[in-house]
């Protein structure tokens, strides 16, 4: 048993002896590896941050609206006969759309006309009896309460009458609408009825829709707290106020493209929406191709004040990551801080910064790729360049990650 421990542990201090150089190699290697801060000065390319004159624009959400929309509803009881108009059209005001029967209010007609002459018939003959008695009076011939009560008469006679007539404008004006027509300009929807379908009056069917397509509006939403920022800016001094007739809009549509007609607000509304915490806002916008069709959304950029004063940097030097832009720093001790940004409107190969720089910061342009956070790196000035084209000399590649 004792020889057996022996063995045992003269065992495991030969491996120990063994592994001991190893182990000793593996420190010095790890002693040996260059941190970040001791690596020599990777070069760079930076901008001084700088405030500009920027444009005022405020982007939003919002939906194409049509100025005016007209459901047309069944307004007498009947069986739909015929469908007069083709789905999808554009149609003049007062076009027909759809034909319903129109037998029974044609038989009312007839008869209210025949009511009509009846009451002016009896109207007529109590007329003449008035005119007869109204000498006779004079000479006692016709004492005065016989002509009274034929004057009485006469004028019942007159109120059927103008009943009649009422009665039978009523039976042509149910007749008229049999032929259901469209009280808008505009283009028609699709047919929410087909022939030989019963409409009602009474439960107002909806037969279809027309919307008028040009011009036509566009509503957008902005929350209530940004108003208010805004009427704080415009009272301090910093915003200028604008004419709402001369507050332009562009549109992006869902693709991301531009559309190519610009708009102006006519509409901006005063009530807040209590489940939303939202106000209105709306342009007009002309639509001449029928670009824009009711219920599409969009985004529109509202040039709000002419120019503020705010920073703008080159699109090359923000990293965008599941949407968070951040950009890298030279710090004064000359290392790479990595920082968030938030990001405005984007155009001409520049961002606008809205909140994470300041003035006087050196931005990294070209070369952030290559450093990381804590790095030591050397300055150098970016030349300037075109948005669209990229410096002579970048120890950085072109095509940097967005």
């Amino acid at each position: 048993m004792l020889r057996s421990a022996f063995r045992l542990r003269s065992r495991a201090i030969s491996l120990l002896i063994t592994g001991l150089p190893l182990l000793l190699a593996a420190c010095n290697d790890r002693q040996e590896t260059p941190t970040a801060a001791s690596m020599p000065p990777v070069p760079v390319l930076v901008e001084t941050v700088s405030t500009t004159a920027v444009a005022d624009v405020v982007e939003l959400p919002g939906r194409i609206e049509a100025v005016r929309t007209a459901e047309i509803r069944a307004r007498v009881d009947g069986i739909v006969e015929r469908t007069l108009y083709q789905e999808g059209t554009d149609l003049p005001a007062n076009a027909p759309l759809f034909q319903i029967d129109a037998s029974d209010y044609r038989a009312q007609l007839q008869q209210a006309q025949a009511a009509l002459a009846r009451a002016s018939a009896v109207r007529d003959n109590a007329a003449s009896v008035v005119d007869r008695f109204k000498p006779l009076v004079g000479r006692h011939a016709v004492s005065a309460q016989e002509y009274d009560a034929a004057l009485a008469t006469m004028q019942q006679a007159q109120a059927n009458v103008a009943d009649a007539r009422a009665a039978v404008a009523l039976a042509q004006l149910r007749l008229d609408r049999c032929i259901v027509r469209t009280p808008i300009a505009g283009r028609a929807g699709r047919a929410l009825v087909t022939e030989g379908a019963l409409v009602s009056a009474s439960a107002a069917t909806l037969l279809t829709q027309v919307n008028q397509l040009t011009p036509i509006n566009a509503v957008f939403t902005q929350s209530n707290t940004a108003m208010l920022d805004i009427e704080q800016q415009i009272q301090s001094g910093t915003r200028k106020p604008t004419s709402m007739k001369h507050v332009e809009v562009q549109l992006i549509l869902a693709n991301g493209q531009l559309y190519n007609e610009r708009g102006f607000l006519d509409f901006a509304d005063l009530v807040v929406d209590p489940s939303t915490g939202t106000q209105t806002v709306r342009a007009q916008f002309a639509n001449p191709d029928r670009t824009l069709l009711p219920g599409q959304f969009v985004r529109g950029r509202i040039s709000a004040a002419g120019h503020l004063q705010g920073i703008r940097i080159p699109e090359r030097a923000v990293q965008l990551d599941h949407g968070i832009a951040s950009v890298a720093l030279v710090a004064d001790d000359g290392t790479v801080v990595r920082r968030n940004i938030d990001l405005g409107e984007q155009g001409e190969g520049r961002w606008t910064v809205r909140d994470g720089l300041k003035p006087g910061e050196r931005l990294i342009v070209d070369g952030w790729q290559k450093v990381q956070p804590g790095q030591r790196v050397e300055a150098r000035p970016a030349p300037d360049a075109s948005p669209t084209a990229q410096p002579a000399a970048s120890p950085a590649p072109a095509s940097a990650a967005h």
